[in-house]
């Protein structure tokens, strides 16, 4: 927990203090990146950058929700946008194919997702997972992705996505629905 002294510090501009913060949240922004992203090294950028944000914004931090609910608000913005900007690459891309220049598309959508802190034996079923994941609504992928994936209770969710805690947990209910429809097949194939 960084404590309050430490907040004013980060506003001053202490470097000390804002690598103390680095290496409290690093690998919670990452592994929340991750999650959405589906890439280490998209994750990797997303990570750069929220930390980026932190260190340009952290003035204008007022402390009307945690510090940690403030970092996480940013990592989901930043992830989201991050797949918005991918979105549009792939829509230029599908152009650049028309005009015969796909050498220059970076066709990384079909390749499966493992994530790292997943287990060998349970790779693939991950994988599996995450692709029906990331084809979740916004808000049902976020709710779901900081409660299942990273384990934060639905009060801090509900802070992170500027609602309320009823609607986290119908946004999670919405999301497991989902996803038993989107992997019923597979499981119905494999699990005889």
């Amino acid at each position: 927990m960084i404590s309050p002294e430490v907040i004013i510090k980060l506003r001053a501009g202490d470097e000390q203090s804002f690598r103390e913060l680095v290496d409290q949240y690093r690998d919670r922004v990452f592994n929340t990146a991750i999650g959405f992203l589906q890439n280490p090294e998209n994750a990797e950028d997303v990570t750069q950058e929220v930390f980026i944000e932190i260190f340009r914004s952290v003035s204008g931090f007022r402390g009307d929700s945690s510090l940690s609910t403030w970092i996480y608000r940013i990592t989901v913005q930043k992830s989201l946008e991050h797949i918005r900007t991918a979105r549009r690459g792939k829509r230029s891309g599908i152009l650049l194919s028309l005009f015969g220049k796909e050498d220059q598309l970076n066709i990384a959508a079909d390749t499966p997702f493992y994530h790292p802190g997943i287990k060998l034996e349970n790779k693939e079923r991950a994988a599996i997972l995450f692709k029906a994941i990331s084809q979740l609504p916004v808000n049902q992928r976020t709710a779901f992705i900081l409660h299942k994936v990273e384990g934060l209770a639905q009060l801090e969710i509900a802070g992170i996505m500027d609602t309320t805690v009823s609607s986290v947990e119908s946004l999670i209910v919405r999301a497991r629905r989902k996803l038993q429809g989107l992997l019923s097949d597979y499981y119905e194939k494999n699990e005889r």
